[in-house]
């Protein structure tokens, strides 16, 4: 069954706040506060925003133009620019592909947190070997899993204005006002050691914001940089199809330097809240130490941290996961519209129809995600050197591999093949301002794929730092 008529969204305030709600995910809350305490807080924030201004700025037109010129899905998008580009649609569609399973994964790791705070539970997750014990069991992941997974997909099916802009317009305000809030929080708390020494989240903030070129050396910048880099494809959401789905449905009319400059300020801001949200808390309650907990700084160290507080840690806890919650579902919807928006326009199947195939698609590999931690455990390693399971292998194959594949294929189309006009002419459409045109310019041609080759590079061990 063919739709009728393409969906838009209703208007600039829409899209944005659907793109950015796909850009607020795990990847903000979760991977950018650790990533900016283990890289020297300052610094990272210093390159991390460069990159958003110059690189992301330049991913991020490129994507959304591709879409609102097309007004297709990723699968068929890239074709229409030019034939040449068709290989480039099926990665941007596979990339999502691969995403969705883990991903909902992961936030079903996030709904098992929040039911322990909401229940009065909290306490639990402070004890050792809590997490790994959660995510090794057999049942639970995949009950909580599957539950995220139809969340998630309840949005999809409600289309483009009932699902997935009405569910941003609600939630991504809340989910500020709730970041800031707590951001503040941390800001005010004090630990007095055994010794004496007292640590404060001023203290905290100062860490997080303020550069320390202290005995840095170019193998620590080239790792901050490499860092940073790859820390963009996770926060503005390019190279895995969505931002080409979400500019289909940006009305022709709408000016969209505008909207892109918002999605950029808004993406920027949320992740810097998650790290002031984040950071100095877990300095008062845990040193510096604590800060280069990686990736288990969520599901940990956070939890020893709320309990540290007391009472307080509570609600803080409730509050956080409920947060974090809320960003995830946001990314995941876009990860899965990425796909049925592709569905859609490649085989003119129902939004029903697509959005069901697709969750039944998500649930079978997730059972296979979480049955990584037991009955399918292996230990594999990977080329830039780390040893990871299934859900590892998956997120390197997406992350690490394809996106970059994908952007840097990207960048040799529109630089190189059909030229960078194209894309100018669709962002000028009505006579709307480029402001930055010249900086587009020579980015897509020239600094984004040399930038995308070092991070491919990297990723495959043959260039390390």
């Amino acid at each position: 069954m063919k739709e009728k008529s393409r969906s838009t969204f209703s208007g600039n305030i829409g899209f944005v706040l659907a793109a950015a709600g796909s850009a607020v995910g795990l990847g903000n809350i979760w991977r950018f506060p650790y990533l900016a305490a283990k890289d020297g807080g300052g610094l990272f924030l210093l390159v991390y925003l460069i990159l958003v201004l110059t690189f992301g700025f330049a991913l991020l037109t490129t994507e959304i133009a591709i879409g609102r010129k097309t007004g297709q899905g990723p699968l068929t998008a890239y074709g229409l620019i030019n034939p040449k580009g068709k290989f480039i649609g099926v990665l941007a569609c596979i990339v999502p592909a691969i995403i969705l399973p883990y991903y909902c994964t992961i936030g079903g790791w996030v709904l098992k947190y929040f039911t322990l705070f909401i229940t009065g539970s909290g306490k639990n997750a402070v004890a050792d070997g809590y997490f790994t014990g959660f995510i090794t069991g057999q049942w639970a992941p995949i009950v909580f899993g599957v539950v995220y997974l139809l969340l998630t997909a309840a949005v999809v099916i409600g289309g483009v204005n009932k699902g997935i802009e009405r569910f941003s317009k609600v939630l991504m305000p809340i989910l500020v006002v709730l970041i800031f809030a707590i951001g503040i929080f941390s800001l005010t708390l004090h630990y007095k050691e055994a010794s004496g020494a007292v640590r404060s989240g001023l203290e905290g903030l100062k860490i997080y914001v303020v550069p320390d070129f202290k005995g840095l050396t170019m193998q620590k910048l080239a790792t901050v940089f490499v860092d940073a880099l790859g820390q963009l494809f996770y926060s503005i959401s390019v190279a895995m199809g969505i931002m080409v789905a979400y500019g289909s449905y940006v009305k022709k009319e709408s000016k969209l330097m505008g909207s892109i400059n918002q999605i950029e300020i808004f993406d920027t801001l949320v992740a810097f809240l998650a790290g002031l949200m984040i950071i100095p808390a877990v300095y008062v309650f845990m040193g510096r130490d604590g800060m280069s907990a990686g990736p288990g700084l969520m599901f940990i160290s956070l939890p020893k941290v709320f309990d540290a507080m007391g009472i307080a840690g509570d609600i803080v806890g409730l509050i956080f996961f409920m947060i974090v919650a809320f960003a995830a579902v946001t990314s995941s919807v876009s990860i899965m519209e990425a796909i049925v928006s592709s569905l859609i326009d490649r085989f003119h199947w129902s939004r029903r129809k697509s959005a069901i195939l697709v969750t039944v698609y998500g649930l079978i590999v997730e059972i296979i995600v979480c049955l990584g931690y037991n009955k399918l455990y292996m230990e594999v390693k990977l080329p830039n050197g780390t040893v990871g399971q299934i859900l590892d292998i998956m997120d390197y194959v997406s992350n690490n591999v394809l996106m970059p594949i994908v952007a840097l294929a990207t960048c040799i189309l529109i630089g190189w093949i059909v030229s960078p006009k194209v894309i100018i002419d669709e962002v000028t459409r009505g006579g709307s301002k480029f402001t930055r045109k010249g900086l587009y310019i020579i980015m897509v041609k020239f600094i984004a794929p040399a930038f995308l080759l070092i991070l491919l590079l990297q990723a495959l061990g043959i260039v390390t730092f």
